[in-house]
Protein backbone atom coordinates (compact mmCIF):
# COMPACT_ATOMS: atom_id res chain seq x y z
CA UNK A 1 0.00 0.00 0.00
CA UNK A 2 1.42 3.39 -1.00
CA UNK A 3 2.01 6.22 1.43
CA UNK A 4 -0.62 8.96 1.83
CA UNK A 5 -0.37 12.35 0.11
CA UNK A 6 -1.48 14.19 3.23
CA UNK A 7 -1.13 13.53 6.96
CA UNK A 8 -3.72 14.88 9.38
CA UNK A 9 -2.14 15.04 12.82
CA UNK A 10 -4.26 15.72 15.90
CA UNK A 11 -7.70 14.97 17.28
CA UNK A 12 -9.54 11.83 16.17
CA UNK A 13 -12.49 11.05 18.40
CA UNK A 14 -16.26 10.70 18.62
CA UNK A 15 -18.36 13.86 18.36
CA UNK A 16 -21.60 13.89 20.32
CA UNK A 17 -23.55 17.00 19.32
CA UNK A 18 -26.96 18.16 20.48
CA UNK A 19 -28.74 20.69 18.28
CA UNK A 20 -31.95 22.58 18.86
CA UNK A 21 -33.79 25.27 16.89
CA UNK A 22 -34.98 26.80 20.17
CA UNK A 23 -33.26 29.16 22.57
CA UNK A 24 -31.19 27.33 25.18
CA UNK A 25 -30.71 29.40 28.34
CA UNK A 26 -28.89 27.93 31.34
CA UNK A 27 -30.93 25.15 32.90
CA UNK A 28 -33.32 24.75 29.94
CA UNK A 29 -34.57 21.36 28.73
CA UNK A 30 -35.73 21.65 25.12
CA UNK A 31 -36.51 19.34 22.18
CA UNK A 32 -33.77 18.79 19.63
CA UNK A 33 -31.56 16.21 17.97
CA UNK A 34 -28.53 14.40 19.38
CA UNK A 35 -26.11 12.64 17.06
CA UNK A 36 -22.80 10.83 17.28
CA UNK A 37 -20.30 10.77 14.44
CA UNK A 38 -16.55 10.41 13.90
CA UNK A 39 -15.00 13.78 14.61
CA UNK A 40 -12.03 15.77 15.80
CA UNK A 41 -10.22 18.48 13.87
CA UNK A 42 -7.74 16.14 12.18
CA UNK A 43 -10.46 13.64 11.28
CA UNK A 44 -12.91 16.27 10.01
CA UNK A 45 -10.28 17.69 7.68
CA UNK A 46 -9.13 14.23 6.60
CA UNK A 47 -12.70 13.22 5.76
CA UNK A 48 -13.22 16.30 3.60
CA UNK A 49 -9.92 15.81 1.78
CA UNK A 50 -10.68 12.14 1.13
CA UNK A 51 -13.92 13.22 -0.56
CA UNK A 52 -11.73 15.24 -2.92
CA UNK A 53 -9.85 12.10 -3.90
CA UNK A 54 -6.75 12.69 -1.77
CA UNK A 55 -4.94 9.82 -0.04
CA UNK A 56 -5.00 10.86 3.62
CA UNK A 57 -3.34 9.26 6.64
CA UNK A 58 -4.11 9.90 10.30
CA UNK A 59 -1.61 10.42 13.13
CA UNK A 60 -3.44 10.39 16.44
CA UNK A 61 -4.30 8.15 19.38
CA UNK A 62 -7.38 5.91 19.35
CA UNK A 63 -8.21 3.39 22.04
CA UNK A 64 -8.31 -0.37 21.83
CA UNK A 65 -11.68 -0.20 23.61
CA UNK A 66 -14.96 -0.92 21.80
CA UNK A 67 -15.40 2.77 20.95
CA UNK A 68 -11.91 2.88 19.46
CA UNK A 69 -12.39 -0.23 17.34
CA UNK A 70 -15.66 1.19 16.03
CA UNK A 71 -14.02 4.54 15.32
CA UNK A 72 -11.13 2.98 13.38
CA UNK A 73 -13.61 0.98 11.30
CA UNK A 74 -15.57 4.16 10.59
CA UNK A 75 -12.38 5.96 9.50
CA UNK A 76 -11.49 3.14 7.14
CA UNK A 77 -15.01 3.23 5.69
CA UNK A 78 -14.38 6.92 4.94
CA UNK A 79 -11.30 5.92 2.92
CA UNK A 80 -8.75 7.09 5.50
CA UNK A 81 -5.41 5.39 6.15
CA UNK A 82 -5.37 4.25 9.79
CA UNK A 83 -2.10 2.26 9.67
CA UNK A 84 -0.17 4.90 11.60
CA UNK A 85 -2.56 5.47 14.50
CA UNK A 86 -1.20 5.06 18.00
CA UNK A 87 -3.42 2.65 19.94
CA UNK A 88 -4.00 3.63 23.56
CA UNK A 89 -6.37 2.28 26.18
CA UNK A 90 -9.27 4.69 25.72
CA UNK A 91 -10.89 6.82 23.01
CA UNK A 92 -11.48 10.57 23.30
CA UNK A 93 -14.87 12.27 22.94
CA UNK A 94 -16.19 15.77 22.25
CA UNK A 95 -19.58 16.91 23.55
CA UNK A 96 -21.23 20.08 22.21
CA UNK A 97 -24.57 21.88 22.42
CA UNK A 98 -25.73 24.14 19.58
CA UNK A 99 -28.77 26.39 19.74
CA UNK A 100 -30.13 28.18 16.67
CA UNK A 101 -26.85 27.66 14.83
CA UNK A 102 -24.70 29.00 17.67
CA UNK A 103 -22.37 26.98 19.85
CA UNK A 104 -23.68 27.27 23.42
CA UNK A 105 -20.87 25.25 24.95
CA UNK A 106 -18.67 22.21 24.54
CA UNK A 107 -16.46 19.87 26.53
CA UNK A 108 -13.50 18.23 24.81
CA UNK A 109 -12.20 15.14 26.60
CA UNK A 110 -8.84 14.75 24.90
CA UNK A 111 -7.01 12.95 27.68
CA UNK A 112 -5.98 10.00 25.52
CA UNK A 113 -4.33 12.20 22.89
CA UNK A 114 -2.61 14.28 25.58
CA UNK A 115 -1.35 11.15 27.34
CA UNK A 116 0.03 9.66 24.11
CA UNK A 117 2.16 12.78 23.63
CA UNK A 118 5.08 12.32 21.26
CA UNK A 119 4.33 8.62 20.73
CA UNK A 120 1.85 9.45 17.97
CA UNK A 121 4.76 10.88 15.97
CA UNK A 122 6.78 7.64 15.91
CA UNK A 123 5.88 6.83 12.27
CA UNK A 124 7.62 10.07 11.22
CA UNK A 125 10.91 8.84 12.66
CA UNK A 126 10.91 5.03 12.56
CA UNK A 127 10.90 4.61 8.77
CA UNK A 128 7.20 4.07 8.22
CA UNK A 129 6.71 7.66 7.03
CA UNK A 130 10.13 9.20 7.55
CA UNK A 131 13.51 8.70 9.19
CA UNK A 132 16.76 10.51 9.90
CA UNK A 133 18.02 12.01 6.67
CA UNK A 134 14.72 11.39 4.86
CA UNK A 135 11.96 13.33 6.63
CA UNK A 136 8.33 13.33 5.52
CA UNK A 137 8.08 15.65 2.52
CA UNK A 138 4.34 15.77 1.86
CA UNK A 139 1.62 17.95 3.31
CA UNK A 140 0.81 17.79 7.02
CA UNK A 141 -2.26 19.29 8.67
CA UNK A 142 -1.59 19.81 12.40
CA UNK A 143 -4.16 20.80 15.01
CA UNK A 144 -3.51 22.22 18.46
CA UNK A 145 -5.23 19.36 20.29
CA UNK A 146 -1.81 17.69 20.27
CA UNK A 147 0.03 17.65 23.56
CA UNK A 148 2.46 20.60 23.82
CA UNK A 149 5.47 18.24 23.95
CA UNK A 150 4.38 16.68 20.66
CA UNK A 151 4.14 20.10 19.02
CA UNK A 152 7.53 21.04 20.44
CA UNK A 153 8.98 17.85 18.96
CA UNK A 154 7.56 18.71 15.54
CA UNK A 155 9.12 22.16 15.78
CA UNK A 156 12.51 21.18 17.23
CA UNK A 157 13.24 17.92 15.41
CA UNK A 158 13.65 17.59 11.61
CA UNK A 159 10.52 15.42 11.35
CA UNK A 160 8.67 17.94 9.17
CA UNK A 161 11.52 20.14 7.98
CA UNK A 162 10.66 19.43 4.32
CA UNK A 163 6.87 19.30 4.71
CA UNK A 164 4.20 21.80 3.76
CA UNK A 165 2.15 22.59 6.86
CA UNK A 166 -1.43 23.67 7.50
CA UNK A 167 -2.00 24.67 11.12
CA UNK A 168 -5.39 24.63 12.88
CA UNK A 169 -5.59 26.05 16.43
CA UNK A 170 -8.83 24.15 17.28
CA UNK A 171 -9.90 26.70 19.93
CA UNK A 172 -8.77 29.99 21.51
CA UNK A 173 -7.74 28.06 24.62
CA UNK A 174 -5.27 25.92 22.66
CA UNK A 175 -4.24 28.33 19.90
CA UNK A 176 -0.96 29.39 21.51
CA UNK A 177 0.28 25.79 21.39
CA UNK A 178 0.98 26.29 17.68
CA UNK A 179 3.36 29.22 18.18
CA UNK A 180 6.48 27.00 17.86
CA UNK A 181 5.34 25.96 14.37
CA UNK A 182 4.17 29.35 13.09
CA UNK A 183 7.53 30.35 11.64
CA UNK A 184 7.94 27.19 9.59
CA UNK A 185 8.72 28.57 6.09
CA UNK A 186 6.01 26.45 4.43
CA UNK A 187 3.29 26.84 7.06
CA UNK A 188 -0.17 28.30 6.50
CA UNK A 189 -1.97 29.18 9.73
CA UNK A 190 -5.77 28.87 9.58
CA UNK A 191 -7.74 30.38 12.45
CA UNK A 192 -10.59 32.66 13.48
CA UNK A 193 -10.26 36.12 14.93
CA UNK A 194 -10.71 34.94 18.54
CA UNK A 195 -7.88 32.43 18.11
CA UNK A 196 -5.70 35.14 16.58
CA UNK A 197 -6.36 37.33 19.62
CA UNK A 198 -5.35 34.47 21.91
CA UNK A 199 -2.02 34.09 20.08
CA UNK A 200 -1.30 37.82 19.85
CA UNK A 201 -2.50 38.60 23.37
CA UNK A 202 -4.42 41.67 22.22
CA UNK A 203 -7.76 42.80 20.86
CA UNK A 204 -7.93 42.65 17.05
CA UNK A 205 -10.89 44.43 15.52
CA UNK A 206 -10.98 42.72 12.13
CA UNK A 207 -9.67 39.68 10.31
CA UNK A 208 -7.35 41.98 8.33
CA UNK A 209 -5.81 43.42 11.48
CA UNK A 210 -5.44 39.88 12.85
CA UNK A 211 -3.69 38.73 9.68
CA UNK A 212 -1.35 41.72 9.73
CA UNK A 213 -0.50 41.11 13.40
CA UNK A 214 0.32 37.45 12.79
CA UNK A 215 2.44 38.25 9.74
CA UNK A 216 4.36 40.68 11.94
CA UNK A 217 4.99 37.82 14.39
CA UNK A 218 6.75 35.86 11.66
CA UNK A 219 4.05 33.83 9.92
CA UNK A 220 4.67 33.33 6.22
CA UNK A 221 0.95 33.05 5.53
CA UNK A 222 -2.20 33.25 7.63
CA UNK A 223 -5.90 32.90 6.82
CA UNK A 224 -8.32 34.45 9.33
CA UNK A 225 -12.10 34.05 9.41
CA UNK A 226 -14.51 36.18 11.43
CA UNK A 227 -17.98 34.66 11.23
CA UNK A 228 -20.16 36.67 8.82
CA UNK A 229 -17.63 39.53 8.70
CA UNK A 230 -14.89 39.82 6.06
CA UNK A 231 -12.17 37.17 6.19
CA UNK A 232 -8.51 37.80 5.36
CA UNK A 233 -5.77 35.83 3.60
CA UNK A 234 -2.42 37.36 4.50
CA UNK A 235 0.81 36.46 2.74
CA UNK A 236 4.18 37.95 3.66
CA UNK A 237 5.20 38.01 -0.01
CA UNK A 238 1.88 39.08 -1.59
CA UNK A 239 -0.09 41.19 0.89
CA UNK A 240 -3.55 40.72 2.38
CA UNK A 241 -6.74 39.73 0.55
CA UNK A 242 -10.20 40.31 2.03
CA UNK A 243 -13.49 38.64 1.10
CA UNK A 244 -16.98 38.56 2.57
CA UNK A 245 -18.42 35.08 3.28
CA UNK A 246 -21.74 34.18 1.62
CA UNK A 247 -24.77 35.07 3.74
CA UNK A 248 -26.50 31.81 4.72
CA UNK A 249 -28.79 30.63 7.52
CA UNK A 250 -26.94 29.18 10.50
CA UNK A 251 -27.98 25.62 11.25
CA UNK A 252 -24.75 24.28 12.76
CA UNK A 253 -21.37 25.66 13.66
CA UNK A 254 -19.16 22.78 14.86
CA UNK A 255 -16.62 21.93 12.16
CA UNK A 256 -16.96 25.10 10.09
CA UNK A 257 -13.27 25.94 10.39
CA UNK A 258 -12.32 22.39 9.47
CA UNK A 259 -14.49 22.56 6.34
CA UNK A 260 -12.83 25.86 5.41
CA UNK A 261 -9.28 24.55 5.81
CA UNK A 262 -9.94 21.32 3.92
CA UNK A 263 -11.55 23.13 1.00
CA UNK A 264 -8.77 25.72 0.86
CA UNK A 265 -6.07 23.07 0.83
CA UNK A 266 -7.87 20.90 -1.73
CA UNK A 267 -8.42 23.79 -4.15
CA UNK A 268 -4.92 25.21 -3.80
CA UNK A 269 -3.54 21.72 -4.37
CA UNK A 270 -5.05 21.99 -7.86
CA UNK A 271 -3.03 25.12 -8.60
CA UNK A 272 -6.00 27.50 -8.43
CA UNK A 273 -5.08 31.20 -7.99
CA UNK A 274 -5.08 32.49 -4.44
CA UNK A 275 -8.20 34.73 -4.66
CA UNK A 276 -10.30 31.94 -6.20
CA UNK A 277 -9.14 29.40 -3.61
CA UNK A 278 -10.08 31.87 -0.86
CA UNK A 279 -13.60 32.26 -2.25
CA UNK A 280 -13.98 28.50 -2.66
CA UNK A 281 -13.05 27.92 0.98
CA UNK A 282 -15.53 30.55 2.19
CA UNK A 283 -18.23 28.90 0.09
CA UNK A 284 -17.42 25.49 1.61
CA UNK A 285 -17.65 26.84 5.15
CA UNK A 286 -20.96 28.54 4.31
CA UNK A 287 -22.32 25.28 2.92
CA UNK A 288 -21.29 23.55 6.13
CA UNK A 289 -22.94 25.97 8.54
CA UNK A 290 -26.11 26.07 6.45
CA UNK A 291 -26.28 22.27 6.41
CA UNK A 292 -26.04 22.09 2.61
CA UNK A 293 -22.91 19.93 2.45
CA UNK A 294 -22.64 16.21 3.15
CA UNK A 295 -22.94 15.25 6.82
Amino acid sequence: MSLPDILCIGAVHWDVIGRTARALPVGADVPGEIGRRPGGVALNIARALARQGRAVGLLSSVGTDAEGRELVAACEALGLDTRFLHRGATTDIYLALESQGVLVGAVADGRALEAAGRAILDPLADGRLGRDGAPWAGTAVIDANLAPDAIDALADLPLLSRARLRLAPASPAKAARLVPLMRHPQAVLHLNRAEAEAICGSRLATARSAAEALLALGCARVVVTDGPCPAADGCREAGVLEALPPAVPLRRITGAGDAFLAAHLAVEWQGVPRPIAFQAALAAAAAHVSGDDSP
